[in-house]
């Protein structure tokens, strides 16, 4: 659970910083079409934190809606690709 919390806090980080939202604003449950980004917006976020995490994304579609549908994305692909969480 450790990792997950801090898989959120570096995504919430990262999209404060690309996107100029308020860090402290920014919650699990919150949607990714209310934080104001539309599908462009996330596949640049993909692509951050493709870069942040040294992680590669699938190439098929991932239905992502909220901030913490991010997070369990990026702590799989990370699981998967370097064996730990």
């Amino acid at each position: 659970m450790g990792s997950a919390v801090n898989t959120f806090e570096r995504i919430r980080k990262l999209m404060a910083e690309k996107f100029g939202l308020d860090e402290s604003g920014l919650t699990p449950e919150e949607s990714l079409e209310t934080l104001g980004l539309d599908s462009l917006s996330v596949i640049e976020l993909m692509f951050s934190i493709e870069d942040a995490f040294d992680i590669k994304l699938p190439d098929e579609p991932v239905p992502l809606k909220t901030l913490q549908d991010v997070v369990d994305t990026v702590n799989q692909l990370i699981t998967e690709q370097h064996g730990k969480s």
